[in-house]
This record gives C-alpha cells, structure tokens and sequence, in this order.
C-alpha cells in the first residue's frame, strides 16, 4: 500500500494542489498530513477545506496550535501571520457551519498518532508539536540517543522544512544523498518529509514523501511562486518577506 506524507503547507493553496495532483497519479492509498496546515501564507481557509477532503490523518502543528491558544515563542513576523489567519477563519467562506468545521477540525487534531510501525509527529517523538529536530542534531548525541529512544522503529515528522533522514548511526542524508529513495530495513529511523508550502533546504520547489512498503521516496514539484508571493504582497498584515523566501526556499 502506498501512502502520502504531507506537512508543514502553511496556508500556500497552490502548492498544496499540485502536491495533492502528483499524489493521486501516483496511486496512493492514504495522505497523512503532519501539521501546520496554517500559518504564513495567504489562504489558510481553502487548505483546511483541501486537507480535510483528502487527508485520512492530521497532526497538530505549532502554527495550528497557535491559532487555538495563546501564541509562544512566535516571532514579530509569524505572529502577526498567526493573528490574520485567526481573522480569516472567524470569517471564511461558507458559511457559520463551514466556519465552526474549520475551528473544530482544528481543535481535534491530535499531537501524535501511531499508525503501524509508523510514529506519526509535527516535532519530534519527544515534544510532538514544538520541538525542532535539525541536521546538525547529529552532533548532539545525546539529544539524538533520547530521540532514538523513544521511536519503536520509525519516526515520519516536519517543523524543520528540511527534508531528509536521521538514522541510528547519527546520519542525516539529504534526498540528494540517497537518491530521492531510501529503503527502511528495520533499523531505526527519523523521516522529515520537508515543507509543501515553505521550503527551506534552499530548493523552492514543494517536498513530500510516498511511502511505498519499505521504500521512502523524496518527491519535489515545481508549483507556481509568483501567484503566491503576489497574494501576500497584497495583504498588508503579511511581512512581504514571506513572499520572498519561497522565491529561494529558505
């Protein structure tokens, strides 16, 4: 069975629905989204509506997180993203039903699900929703033996917007070190999935993952930037700067 592991969309429409194109010409059973649906980018409404049409499973992100509660940790510039994407679901398209689905949607989703062998996390298998797991963690190995313990096997995550695998030998290869495909063989793993709607490995191009038996495959598609970084040039309370880091994925 072939699934789909999405995450971090950050409100980018666009992006999403050439990511979710690809996946259904690729014979996917299920998509799993891992959090942040919201957040950042100009049309949080319609990628709520596209995630709970597609998607079989929901992890909550920090930025969706953020939406529900009392912002912690935010920056000037996410915060204020946090606080425009609240204004557009208490006034979204629909209607009040459709309006109180998004929110309840929202207020569901859960920190962690287990799905096989599969950890499904936003962050890490120690703080599901806020931790950050970087590259350069390989080199803390305690922080990195912590982690590993806490996975059964496998542990599929986003937050970072960097794809790419940690194994238990304190690795991280990027998609272009294994070729785009990775195969499991038992050994423990970490799989960030990368950014549908932000990426910040320095390729602008949208990330997710299939999972195909034992085989993790890197997709990467080209969607269409300019409309994107257009909208949020026209919202004043969106930093144009959120524009412009998905012109050079960073």
């Amino acid at each position: 069975m072939k699934r789909a592991l999405v995450s971090d969309i950050h409100a980018n429409l666009e992006a999403l629905r050439v990511v979710l194109d690809d996946i259904r010409r690729q014979d996917v059973s299920e998509i799993y989204c891992l959090g942040d649906v919201i957040g950042y980018g100009p049309n949080p409404c319609e990628c709520i509506d596209e995630v709970m049409r597609a998607c079989r499973v929901c992890i909550l992100g920090n930025h969706d997180q953020a939406a529900l509660f009392d912002p912690d940790g935010f920056n000037p510039l996410a915060l204020r993203a946090v606080y425009w994407s609240r204004e557009q679901l208490d006034h979204g398209s629909g209607g009040a039903r459709r309006i109180h689905a998004r929110w309840d949607f929202i207020g569901e989703l859960p920190r962690s699900q287990i799905e096989g062998d599969l950890l499904l996390v936003h962050g890490s298998p120690r703080e599901p929703t806020n931790e950050y797991i970087f590259p350069e963690d390989i080199y803390n190995q305690r922080k990195m033996e912590t982690l590993f313990g806490l996975v059964d096997k496998y542990c599929f995550q986003g937050h970072t917007h960097i794809p790419g695998v940690f194994t238990s030998q304190m690795e991280f290869l990027t998609p272009e070190d294994c070729n785009y495909e990775y195969r499991m063989s038992g050994e423990k793993l970490l799989v960030n999935v990368g950014s549908v709607g932000q990426p910040r490995d320095n390729d602008p191009r949208s990330c997710y993952v299939i999972l195909d038996d034992d085989r993790v495959i890197f997709r990467r598609l080209e969607y269409p930037v300019e409309a994107v970084s257009a909208k949020i040039y026209a919202i004043e309370q969106l930093d144009n700067m959120l524009g412009d880091r998905l012109h050079a994925g960073r």
